[in-house]
């Protein structure tokens, strides 16, 4: 199933880690009790804030992208992200929910007004277009998290702050400002906990498909989340954690690769095809309605 490496086109990648340090301050202002209820509502992704971006694996990793298959091709295996396995780094299972899918249409000023406490004048004021991309400023959406701290405001900080996660971390774009497309996908699962990580992983595949079409394309994705993914296939643990997160941080191992070579060298053999993070776990999602977990080329 391999192909032939000799003849693999190698790509220059861009790729500039994400710059957390303001949200993971924001993070750390909640108590115990706020977190747990921010956990209850948004998942993992405040965790994905403390989670470390290997910037020279995901370019090792992104010559391996096979782009007819949508998957990463090795010299005797393919792998690819699924969609549970991203449910469980998010902590945001699928179950009955429905996919985020977006419309084509961006939200409307007085929905987000909602959440961040202000007026639709004053967003019309502070939004911004910059390369095409219609968003708000970050650090105007962390002053009002700054704002909602100072008055024990937690309920609202908390939204918040998930919405600059889903707009920084989970969506990135353009530096400094929230696409208000990524806010979309924010207020879906909001208001009705439409799930994004089908969304996550399509943005995840156009990306790479973008790299193969043009050389110098970006690498602009969910970075933390396709590190963690890759790092959990890479490197075998004895002790189990009962969270992906936390084998991620414990895996010191994944801080004294040379990723060129150590992808190069892997095989069948010695990736961790059952990371132990999945040990009593139940079924294995195949197709959500008519979508594929992964293309059936891979079965």
């Amino acid at each position: 199933m391999g192909t032939n490496q000799i003849e693999k086109r190698f790509y220059q990648v861009k790729i500039k880690g994400l710059d957390v340090t303001s949200l993971k301050e924001l993070g750390r202002l909640i108590g115990p009790l706020q977190r747990q209820a921010f956990c209850k509502g948004y998942g993992k992704i405040l965790d994905l804030t403390t989670a470390e971006v290997f910037t020279e694996a995901i370019v090792s990793l992104t010559q391996y992208y096979d782009q007819p298959l949508r998957c990463f091709t090795f010299g005797d295996f393919q792998i690819v992200p699924t969609v549970e396995e991203f449910e469980e780094i998010l902590g945001c299972p699928l179950g009955g929910r429905k996919p985020y899918l977006f419309s084509g249409f961006l939200p409307s000023l007085s929905k987000i007004a909602a959440v961040v406490g202000d007026s639709a004048r004053e967003l019309d004021r502070m939004k911004q277009t910059r390369n095409d991309v219609v968003g708000l400023p970050r650090k105007y959406l962390e002053g009002k998290a700054r704002d909602m701290e100072n008055q024990e405001e937690w309920v609202p900080f908390a939204d918040i702050l998930a919405l600059l996660i889903v707009g920084v971390v989970l969506f990135p774009n353009v530096d400094g400002l929230v696409d208000l497309a990524a806010i979309d996908a924010f207020l879906a699962y909001h208001h009705s906990k439409e799930s994004p990580v089908v969304a996550i992983l399509a943005d995840l595949f156009d990306t790479f498909d973008r790299r193969c079409e043009k050389n110098s394309a970006r690498i602009v994705c969910c970075l933390p989340a396709l590190c963690v993914w890759l790092v959990s296939h890479l490197f075998q643990q004895d002790i189990r954690h009962p969270c992906l997160l936390q084998s991620y941080h414990s895996c010191v191992e994944n801080r004294r690769v040379d990723w060129d070579q150590y992808l190069a060298g892997i095989g069948g053999r010695t990736i961790n095809w059952f990371p132990r993070w999945k040990e009593g776990k139940e079924g294995v999602l195949f197709s959500y309605g008519g979508y594929p977990n992964k293309d059936e080329g891979l079965y």
